[in-house]
């Protein structure tokens, strides 16, 4: 069964016309597909400040009649995340927020990179244990997609590079024991970038609240002019990841 995704990243509401405008425009370009996705990822930075406000109001604009699937990232904060968007009362502790999803046959890890209070991310013990039980539990022939906010890899540009995932190796390590992990998404970059780690495809989504400008393209990083972006990801019969990256204008 052929499985259509959408994913979007970095949305940084923040309580401002602007965030609330670009982050409304896609979800309403989502709402009003013909062929509904099977699920939403978003992958990090959904609050600007992790503020409970700012979670209450992506929870209203996140709303949709198909799963919309999150994970956190270096912005958000977990607390206020688990208490006002994901609707669930404080856990034990501080430790990580993670989350597996079964759609239409495959299994999709949303997983906490974050290390609160820094930029940079980490797959932390409690989350690699929990994504090595995970994935241990699965049917021989149940496809996986894992999804966290950092990218493991370079991507040549200062910015997302000064704050990619640490110890990559235990990611990599994680994906030589599961073969069934199908591909890699991450967010974080606010560029529309495609890569390969551990021998998987490494697909970074675009932002909703700007474009990372590269350095061949000039000295100031963020292009807040660009339209939000969005990536649909295609998982057909043959295990095979089709991306495709669309942004989204103005009505």
């Amino acid at each position: 069964m052929t499985l259509l995704l959408a994913q979007i990243s970095d949305l940084h509401l923040d309580g401002t016309d602007r965030a609330t405008r670009r982050a409304t425009r896609v979800m309403d370009y989502l709402r009003a597909l013909p062929r509904p996705v099977d699920a939403l990822l978003v992958t990090g930075d959904i609050a600007d400040h992790g503020e409970e406000a700012e979670y209450e109001q992506a929870a209203a604009i996140l709303d949709a009649p198909f799963p919309v699937l999150t994970c956190p990232g270096n912005h958000d904060v977990r607390p206020a995340y688990r208490k006002a968007l994901l609707r669930r009362p404080p856990g034990p502790g501080p430790g990580p927020v993670n989350q597996a999803h079964h759609i239409a046959g495959t299994a999709i890890l949303m997983c906490d990179s974050t290390i609160p209070g820094h930029d940079e991310g980490c797959l932390d013990p409690e989350t690699l244990a929990w994504m090595h039980t995970t994935l241990d539990g699965l049917a021989p022939d149940t496809p996986a997609l894992i999804a966290f906010h950092q990218p493991p890899v370079e991507l040549h540009h200062p910015l997302p590079d000064s704050a990619r995932l640490q110890e990559p190796e235990a990611l990599a390590a994680l994906l030589h024991a599961h073969p069934h992990v199908v591909a890699v998404l991450t967010g974080h970059a606010h560029t529309a970038a495609a890569s390969t780690f551990a021998g998987r495809p490494l697909i970074v989504g675009p932002a909703v609240t700007w474009t990372l400008r590269l350095p061949w393209e000039g000295d100031r990083p963020a292009d807040r002019e660009q339209p939000p972006g969005l990536a649909f990801h295609i998982l057909d019969d043959e295990l095979r990841l089709t991306t495709h990256y669309r942004v989204v204008l103005p009505a």
